[in-house]
């Protein structure tokens, strides 16, 4: 079992048992494991801890420990837009069983880890895998560490490469605010699927390009989002997720 972990910039961490006791919040542009419920409590919480932030307009991934214990307390997964191919998404590997465990600094040092660039989807985004690059799909995965429920990092040769989080749409919500506990509706489901669909490639190039069929599915999609009357919460977030397109593209 891998016990180091690499991160960017040789920035090192060694696997503990004890994972976060946080409830994923997904956001359609992230995945937090965080308490915090507005901006202040945001950032009097990264003004508290150490490990990788967001400067400015840079976004990378965001893993924040506690100066005293060293311990990971929170993070920030951002999620990329651009989708793996069909046909390379159908070549995923079979993923090793989770390691239920936290991640202990080796060191009080900030570092950046990069956000990954590879979204890879399985039938009905019943999970999704988002990968540092292509490359990582050459070899095995060797280890997934599961560092809060359903949230888990992927490890190739040591190396931090990838995270994943399963069963994406009980987790959508609005940011600074806690999931739905209740289970989400079957056209939720469909919609967040859908909505995945607009916002990576190849239907968001399409969309760009004003093409007729990519623009009637985006407006459908947004009107379904706005007349659905149950699922309120998880609908806001999808709604939030396609705003841009929706503002840029929406009227065409």
């Amino acid at each position: 079992m891998t016990t180091k972990l690499s991160f960017d910039g040789g920035w090192r961490a060694t696997v503990t048992d004890d994972p976060l006791p946080i409830t994923p919040r997904f956001t359609g542009d992230s995945v937090d494991l965080a308490r915090y419920a507005d901006v202040s409590e945001r950032e009097r919480f990264v003004v508290d801890t150490f490990g990788s932030r967001h400067w400015l307009w840079d976004t990378p991934d965001v893993f924040r420990f506690a100066p005293g214990s060293r311990k990971l307390v929170g993070a920030e997964l951002q999620l990329p837009y651009v989708s793996a191919a069909h046909e390379t998404s159908t070549r995923l590997p079979v993923m090793p069983a989770v390691h239920q465990g936290g991640i202990l600094a080796d060191e009080v040092r900030d570092f950046r880890h990069e956000m990954c660039s590879v979204l890879c989807r399985v039938p009905a985004d019943a999970e999704l895998i988002c990968l540092r690059d292509l490359d990582v799909l050459d070899e095995p995965v060797d280890a997934r560490i599961g560092i809060a429920p359903d949230v888990t990092l992927l490890v190739q040769h040591g190396n931090v490469v990838g995270w994943s989080l399963a069963d994406p749409a009980r987790y959508l919500t609005t940011h600074y605010t806690a999931p739905d506990p209740a289970p989400p509706l079957p056209a939720t489901r469909r919609l967040l699927t859908e909505c995945l669909d607009l916002v990576t490639t190849p239907v968001a190039d399409d969309l760009v390009d004003g093409e007729p069929a990519a623009l009637a599915r985006l407006q459908a999609t947004d009107k379904a989002l706005r007349e659905q009357r149950e699922d309120r919460q998880r609908a806001d977030a999808l709604l939030d997720l396609i705003a841009t397109y929706v503002d840029d593209y929406g009227n065409w």
